[in-house]
Order: C-alpha cells, then sequence, then structure tokens
C-alpha cells in the first residue's frame, strides 16, 4: 500500500558520464602498444610483485596497525551509520509511552491505573526527496570505502618505496665500507712504497685523501639510514625502532615486462577514480532532494491508546477498561521562502558541476601520473644498465693503472682519479638501482594495483 502511495522520483537518474580515454598510454617513444594489451602489470596482487618475505610481512603489519588506515575504516563505519540514520527516515515512526498510577482517597477508595499509548508517523516520499537522500548517502559510503582503498593502495606503495630506499642506502653504505677497506690497504702499501724509496709522501697523502672522503659520507649514509627507519616504523603504527632486512638491493626481484595493459581497465583499477564517480552519484542524487523541497510533502499521523484500572472501596472491587485511537493527515507546501529553495537548488546543480569537473579531472591526472611513471621507469632501467657498464670500464681501469703504477709507468694521481671516479660511478649505479625499484613501485600504484 505505502508503494501506491509514493509517487515519481524527482531529480535526474544517474548515468556514468562518458568521458574520452586515450587509445594507448603514453611512453617515452611517444606511444606505447601496451595500451592494447589486456593484462596489466597492476592485475598481480602485491605479494606477487614484492616477492621479499621480510617486505610482506612489513607490509601485513602495516595493513593492521596503521592509523591512517585505521582512521579510514572507521570513516566507513561512520558513513554506514549515516546510511542508515539517512535511510530510516523513509519508514513510520512509532513511539510509544506508558504511565502508571494508584493511591487511596479519605473515602477508604483505593484505585490502580495503567495507562498505555503509541504515537506513529509516517512522511509520504511522493516525489522521492527521501529516496534521494538516500541515494546520495550511499553513494557517500560507497566514495569512503574506495577513499579506504587510497590509503591501502598509497600505504602498501610507501611501505615498499620506503624499503627499496633503505635497501639502497644499505648498499651504498655497504659500498663505503669496501671502499675503505681497499683505501686503508693502499695507504699501507703507498707508504711501503715511500719507505722503499720507490713513491713519495705526495702519493701517501693522496691516498689518504680518498679514505677521507669515503670515512666522511658513512655518518650521512647512518643518518639517513635511522630516519627512514623511523619513517618506516611509522607507517607500520609503531614507535621508532630498526626494520629488519631481507634480501640485498642487488637481489630483489624485478618482472621481466611491465604491460600497463588496456587505457579503459585503468577507470575500473583507480581507486580515485570510483570515489570521484561517487562523490558525482552523490551530488546529482542531492539535486533529487532539492526538487523535492518544491513539492508538499504529506504527513500520515496515527495514535491509540488505553487504560487498564481497579477502584476498591469498602471492601467492594471493580476493574475498568477504556481505550481511545485517532488518525490524520497533514500538508505542508512552502509558499514564499525568499528564495530559499531556488537558491538552495542552483547551489546543489553547481556543486554537481563541479564534481563531474573533478571525476574527468581525475581520469586525466590518473593518465598523466601512468605516462609519467612509464617513461620514467623505463628510462632509469636504461640508465642503470649504462651505469653498470660504467662501473664495469672503471674497475678494469683501475686494475690497469694501479699494475702500471706499481710498475712505474703512471703516476700515482692516474690511480687516484680512478678510483674516485670508481667510487662515485658505485655509489651513483646503488642509488639508480634504488629509483629503479621505486619507479617501478610507482607504476604499480599509479596503475591502480594491489588494492584488490
Amino acid at each position: 500500500m505505502l508503494a501506491t502511495l509514493e509517487g515519481c522520483t524527482v531529480g535526474p537518474n544517474y548515468r556514468r558520464p562518458a568521458v574520452p580515454v586515450p587509445p594507448a598510454f603514453r611512453d617515452s617513444q611517444g606511444t606505447t602498444t601496451a595500451g592494447t594489451q589486456d593484462q596489466s602489470f597492476a592485475d598481480l596482487p602485491w605479494w606477487q610483485v614484492f616477492h621479499d618475505p621480510v617486505l610482506q610481512n612489513l607490509i601485513r603489519t602495516a595493513l593492521k596497525n596503521n592509523y591512517d588506515l585505521l582512521t579510514a575504516t572507521e570513516r566507513i563505519n561512520q558513513a554506514r551509520a549515516q546510511l542508515g540514520i539517512t535511510r530510516s527516515n523513509q519508514f513510520p515512526q512509532i513511539q510509544g509511552s506508558g504511565d502508571f498510577s494508584g493511591g487511596k482517597s479519605s473515602s477508604q477508595q483505593t484505585s490502580n491505573i495503567l495507562t498505555l499509548a503509541a504515537d506513529a508517523s509516517y512522511q509520504l516520499d511522493l516525489f522521492g526527496g527521501l529516496r534521494r537522500a538516500t541515494e546520495a548517502s550511499r553513494a557517500q559510503l560507497l566514495g569512503t570505502q574506495e577513499a579506504r582503498r587510497v590509503v591501502v593502495l598509497t600505504l602498501v606503495s610507501d611501505i615498499a618505496s620506503d624499503y627499496f630506499q633503505l635497501l639502497g642506502l644499505d648498499l651504498q653504505l655497504q659500498i663505503d665500507r669496501d671502499t675503505i677497506t681497499a683505501q686503508r690497504d693502499s695507504v699501507r702499501l703507498t707508504q711501503l712504497r715511500v719507505d722503499r724509496g720507490v713513491a713519495t709522501k705526495v702519493d701517501v697523502l693522496q691516498a689518504q685523501q680518498v679514505l677521507d672522503t669515503a670515512n666522511a659520507q658513512i655518518p650521512d649514509i647512518e643518518r639517513q639510514i635511522g630516519q627512514d627507519e623511523d619513517a618506516i616504523s611509522i607507517l607500520l603504527g609503531n614507535y621508532p625502532e630498526g626494520v629488519p632486512r631481507g634480501q640485498k638491493l642487488t637481489e630483489q626481484y624485478a618482472p621481466p615486462q611491465v604491460p600497463a595493459g588496456l587505457t579503459s581497465a585503468l577507470l575500473e583499477r583507480r581507486p580515485d577514480i570510483h570515489e570521484a564517480e561517487q562523490t558525482l552519484v552523490a551530488a546529482n542524487a542531492e539535486i533529487g532532494v532539492a526538487k523535492a523541497a518544491f513539492f508538499p510533502q504529506i504527513s500520515l499521523t496515527g495514535s491509540g491508546g488505553g487504560s487498564l484500572g481497579h477502584l476498591t472501596f469498602a471492601g467492594v472491587g471493580a476493574s475498568a477498561n477504556s481505550g481511545l485511537w485517532s488518525y490524520g493527515a497533514s500538508l505542508a507546501q512552502p509558499l514564499f521562502t525568499g528564495g530559499q529553495l531556488i537558491s538552495n537548488l542552483h547551489l546543489v546543480k553547481s556543486e554537481e558541476r563541479q564534481a563531474l569537473i573533478g571525476y574527468k579531472q581525475t581520469i586525466q591526472k590518473a593518465f598523466g601520473e601512468v605516462s609519467d611513471a612509464l617513461i620514467g621507469y623505463q628510462k632509469i632501467h636504461e640508465q642503470r644498465i649504462r651505469q653498470e657498464a660504467s662501473v664495469a670500464t672503471l674497475q678494469e681501469a683501475v686494475r690497469i693503472s694501479d699494475m702500471r703504477y706499481r710498475g712505474g709507468i703512471t703516476a700515482f694521481l692516474e690511480v687516484l682519479d680512478n678510483q674516485r671516479s670508481l667510487f662515485s660511478a658505485q655509489v651513483a649505479l646503488a642509488q639508480i638501482r634504488t629509483s629503479e625499484y621505486q619507479s617501478l613501485v610507482t607504476l604499480y600504484k599509479v596503475l591502480g594495483g594491489g588494492w584488490k
């Protein structure tokens, strides 16, 4: 019966706006065929992307204890409760009351009376204002769920990126220590050559300079390691503490290919795009709420109750029962509001247009991020390969120049220059390796991977 009393639903029904997407993702060559492949690197769950067991445990710990994620979860509970509150307005509201009284008069008359009553009210949703409000609240709940997925994706990416940064710093520290060990031997051997008269004191000072340079780098690297461990600890929901390591940076897994997948699939994978769309859905529904306010509001009311009593006088008792009920209807129609209703309609329409712009902008930003990540990963990968070749060349140069110096063919300055160049190249390679893994994490994130 209630369904027959409810009429049409005013306001526009939501339809996903048509947003054209490019046929392929742009990479360092301008375009890429990755946009024509069904499978995407982002379709893999995070535990199949990050193979290091220690990193996996860190991510699992963060997913349980991270405060940002816990807050995002509570926001879902809040939105779910708000949906229940909004939806409750579509149902009848019933309130009951009761009263009991008793006493004895001077004429020895006693009485005990119980009175029960109930009031009911129901607002007819003839024009769908309440249903549109529920629709908006439900969209806000779904948007909050997508916002939590954004937090999950960001958290997984941050943990992985900081972990690779930590491993990169460990590698730089190891390079420094290996250089110090080698340079100590070089200083000692050069001093022996000075003692034998085949080298000069300047050679010893030059060798000591490389050793001092390597020693000077260690405190700064150790500072960065400590601060990076603190950052990871906070993401884990812990106070600052040490962070365990698993595989070395040079042992970490890198997929042979990182296909981006279909461009249209990006709209389905990215939770921030879903969140923006739900904001648009809610804004669209609010237009219906604003339009419904122009129409009459009809409410049905009803009440009923009764009393049960017992009277006693001069030893004689009697019972008395009574009851009543009533019903009615009321109508409220806005006649003059000083432009409030029309201004409110203009307001929600503007908010809907802003939400539409935000939705399109989020999609555009997503494609920009994927393009940047593809270009970044490809170029850093090429840079790492070339830097490895440079390090290999310098290692051979150091070996040959050292042999030439020991044979008295060249000055120690040649050895020193090659050692300095090798040290800088090795540190640069460690930094490039770190950037390569971090760019892989970024690509995985912007493609919308991991949150499922």
